[in-house]
């Protein structure tokens, strides 16, 4: 038996697992905790979750073979454009290749260094390379930067000119650095650039939490290897992935995939994590998670990263619940803003809550800040804070304030707006997870500030004058009515897009009419009868699974699989993926008779040889990757892709790229 411990920190809870890899599925999970995510140190988060979870299983932190980790981190680093002061030394470009890929945006006011040098598309040398520019500025600037990247023009057909400055910078100081042959085999010298930047950008941050991560563990008794989630799903070794944090971009949606399968074994479905932030939704092929083929989009930018699918909605049990729709008739909108549910605001601060939430419902009139608090979300704010912010954020604390105390107009609405968008100051207000409260579906919290929280909700005024919904019990079944909905319409919109379709035909009122019909169990009443059917099962995950997807599924006419451990299938994933690592090598053919093959200075004259020699090459680079990568019984994959043309009836290579990828699990304490 072996034991092996999953981790991973979503946008509101940290979950562990631990897991026993040579029990039956249904059984391979021991034991599993939930923490609240810390967002400002996401250590004491995962440390309260390993202490957690160790407790429960009753195993000794010595028996854990493995530690894996998911993280969004990375993700949410290039989201809200956070990342370290870089600069990049690019070999070879133009200045028009600055404005493409969004290269110039993501570099910002970030150093750039560019160098004459580059090769052609046959790897040859375009221009010597001049280090002078580099020599000159080197000093100055690696007191300047946390890191450097490296790009230079047609690097993957031959890197010589990205190894020659690496080796310079390298030699004259200690900062980390990326080349960006390393993290794509795929032409498009700005969009390699760009991702580079964003990787180079990203070393210090995971490096801390590799380093924060490892403290935990070892204070927790637990020594052993850890791994981290690729955004494929893949896993990498903790150090493997200090070089190259930009691969775990979509991490966590990522593993819930790979959890997904592994936890019902079934290999084609659409799968819906629902968690407190976000559903992420994605669609599982042949047992394997659907990628991206243009590369993963984080941040507004189009990477080079192998990455899942991915479509996220800001849909999950924190969504803020609102009114919306005709003023005569509205509706439960949700989202996309996350709050702190009232349930769990007052579970934490019990007489602050409770004393705000019955002096409103005493009032004799509603306000529209009836059953909102703020909070301060950081300790100090800083200094570019406008002088209406400041004013209001000094006046906000660590314990909550009803809005209808703190606001003294709509300019102090405003401020307060943007210091939530700085992710200064935290909301909380009603959500779905107050409706499940209200209705006993879950009791994690405190249930009477939800159903009070609801009655000051339901109080509001359509524009008839009426109250929307004076029942609490109502309300909060309305609210789960209205997320069901939107879990199916959030299914629909990935299958369109899937598709290559319209995703805004979810809008479109005959599917409209199709979900009503569906919601409402309509057998009869009209000429037509209009279905849209899912050619799949959905998976369901989240803590609150069982509760959204299977009515979500009957809305899409198809069936719904809820895995027994949905709550934790993150974690879960995170545990039971494999390495995998790809590397490719071209072969093309200048001039006839003569061809030329990627990281080989020699030239062959005949093709077969070539091709040897390439798919030798590529073997052996994947092969060390993956032992890099922390893998153990390597398997080795070969893939060839050729691109021929017939010229006076002679069938003539243009040109062929061999791709290896290695394989294997990763090696374990024993």
């Amino acid at each position: 038996m072996a034991l092996l411990m999953g981790i991973d920190t979503g946008g509101t809870f940290t979950d562990a697992v631990i897991f026993d890899d040579q029990a039956q599925s249904a059984d391979a999970v021991i034991a599993k905790a939930k923490a609240l995510t810390t967002h400002h140190r996401l250590s004491t988060g995962i440390a309260e979750a390993v202490q957690a979870v160790l407790g429960q299983s009753k195993c000794a932190p010595s028996e854990i073979a493995m530690v894996s980790l998911s993280t969004t981190l990375a993700t949410n680093a290039l989201v809200e454009g956070q990342g370290e002061r870089v600069a990049l030394i690019a070999i070879g470009f133009e200045e028009q290749d600055m404005r493409r890929a969004g290269l110039e945006s993501a570099l910002g006011k970030d150093p750039l260094i560019v160098l004459p040098g580059g090769h052609t598309t046959h790897g040859n040398e375009a221009r010597p390379l001049d280090l002078t520019a580099l020599e000159q500025q080197l000093l100055c600037l690696a007191d300047d930067v946390s890191g450097f990247a490296v790009a230079g023009y047609f690097a993957v057909r031959n890197p010589a000119h990205e190894l020659a400055v690496a080796r310079y910078v390298s030699r004259e100081t200690s900062a980390p650095l990326t080349c960006s042959h390393e993290l794509s085999h795929s032409l498009n010298g700005p969009r390699r650039a760009l991702t580079t930047v964003l990787n180079a950008r990203l070393v210090p941050m995971i490096t801390r939490l590799i380093e924060a991560t490892r403290t935990t563990l070892g204070t927790a008794g637990v020594e052993a290897p850890l791994m981290v989630v690729r955004g494929d799903g893949a896993l990498i070794g903790a150090d493997f992935a200090v070089k190259r944090p930009i691969e775990t971009i979509l991490s966590g949606p990522a593993a819930s995939l790979v959890g997904a399968h592994h936890l019902t074994g079934v290999a084609k479905a659409v799968v819906n994590d629902v968690g407190g932030t976000t559903s992420d939704v994605a669609v599982l092929q042949d047992g394997q998670p659907k990628l991206d083929p243009d590369g993963a989009m984080v941040g507004g930018y189009r990477t080079m990263v192998r990455a899942v699918a991915m479509h996220t909605f800001g849909l999950g049990g924190d969504s803020q619940v609102a009114l919306g729709g005709p003023a005569l008739k509205p509706r439960i909108d949700l989202g996309p803003k996350r709050v702190v549910p009232i349930a769990l605001l007052a579970h934490e601060h019990t007489k602050i809550v409770h004393a705000a939430l019955d002096a409103q419902l005493k009032a004799p009139l509603t306000n529209r800040h009836d059953g909102t608090f703020a909070q301060r979300a950081v300790e100090k704010a800083p200094a570019s804070l406008s002088v209406s912010q400041r004013r209001l954020f000094d006046r906000l604390t660590n314990r909550p304030i009803a809005l209808n105390d703190l606001l003294k107009g709509h300019a102090e609405a405003a401020a307060l707006a943007q210091l939530v968008a700085r992710s200064l100051v935290r909301m909380s207000g009603l959500t779905p997870t107050d409706a499940l409260h209200v209705l006993e579906a879950t009791g994690r919290w405190d249930v009477d500030a939800a159903r009070k929280a609801c009655r000051l909700f339901g109080r509001r005024r359509d524009g008839a004058g009426s109250a929307f919904c004076d029942d609490p019990e109502a309300l909060a079944a309305l609210i789960v009515k209205r997320m069901r909905r939107r879990s199916a319409e959030v299914v629909l919109e990935t299958a369109f897009a899937s598709e290559g379709r319209e995703t805004q035909l979810v809008g479109h009122p005959l599917v409209a009419q199709i979900l009503d019909r569906r919601e409402e169990h309509a057998q009869q009443g009209g000429l037509l009868t209009m279905s849209l059917k899912l050619d799949r099962p959905l998976i369901g995950l989240g803590a609150s699974a069982h509760v959204w997807h299977p009515q979500a599924a009957d809305l899409l006419t198809t069936t719904c699989v809820v895995p027994d451990h949905a709550d934790v299938a993150n974690a879960v994933g995170a545990v039971v993926g494999q390495i995998s690592v790809a590397f490719s090598v071209t072969v093309s053919q200048p001039a006839e008779g003569r061809y030329s093959v990627t990281g080989l200075d020699q030239p062959f004259t005949e093709e077969a040889a070539a091709l040897k020699a390439a798919r030798s090459l590529a073997q052996a680079r994947a092969n060390e990757d993956a032992l890099a990568a922390g893998a153990e019984d390597v398997r080795l994959q070969t893939d060839l892709r050729e691109r021929r043309a017939d010229i006076e009836g002679r069938s003539m290579l243009v040109e062929a790229v061999i791709t290896a990828t290695a394989s294997g699990r990763p090696a374990i304490a024993h």
